[in-house]
């Protein structure tokens, strides 16, 4: 057996240290920016919704509030907080009355004030176009969902399985709720994986929801 010396491995000793650095490189992160004015954005950074043509853009803090503060301006500020509403629900009849093809959808306000549902689907976020005068009445019999902003607050609606849960939440997360289901949808029921993104979704939503002090309304 040859017992290599020093000098019969330095030809190699380039290769290695390229060898080490290769597991050291990591391929650069794409770096979100503003879309107003190209500042480079954290992971945490304000999202507007453009009022015309429903677009959310994300944005620094400067841009939200130079955009958002004037008076008839084109872009909404999306709020953040996530709230969970513990007295409010809809019977399995109010349900069926909304003639939704899936357990799972958002309710708004639109600028003129009216109620509109919208639900995810294979192809995109789907408007029902029934009407939603009796669901309007409830939401304005209670504080929380009466006070909604249009069109950049939701309730959050999943009856999926047995434990219902309702969210006030930001329209951009229903919005996501919408492109893991485009995008993740397999066959005709969906597939388990779909499902399971959902489920894991909703529930990072939940933990992130702030519970209010319980109250009782009509």
């Amino acid at each position: 057996m040859t017992i290599p010396t020093r000098e019969s491995t330095k030809p190699d000793e380039p290769r290695d240290v390229l060898s080490a650095l290769k597991r050291f490189a990591r391929p650069a992160v794409p770096m979100e920016r503003c879309e107003l004015c190209g500042l480079a954005l954290g992971a945490e950074h304000a999202h507007l919704l453009q009022k015309q043509s429903r677009r959310i853009t994300c944005s620094c803090d400067a841009c939200a509030i130079l955009f958002c503060g004037q008076e008839g301006g084109h872009y909404l500020r999306i709020p953040r907080r996530i709230r969970a509403v513990d007295d409010f629900s809809l019977s399995d009849l109010e349900w069926e009355e909304l003639a939704l093809p899936i357990h799972l959808a958002f309710f708004f306000y639109n600028e003129d004030g009216r109620l509109a549902a919208m639900y995810p689907s294979p192809a995109g976020a789907i408007e029902s176009q029934l009407s939603l005068e009796s669901l309007q009445g409830r939401f304005q019999r209670h504080s929380d969902l009466r006070a909604l902003p249009p069109l950049v607050q939701a309730l959050l609606v999943n009856r999926v399985g047995d434990h219902h849960t309702y969210l006030i939440a930001p329209i951009d997360e229903c919005f996501k709720l919408v492109g893991l289901i485009r995008t993740r949808w397999r066959g005709l029921s969906g597939g388990t994986e779909v499902w399971g993104a959902i489920a894991e979704f909703l529930r990072e939503l939940q933990q992130r929801a702030v519970r209010p002090v319980k109250e009782r309304h009509a």
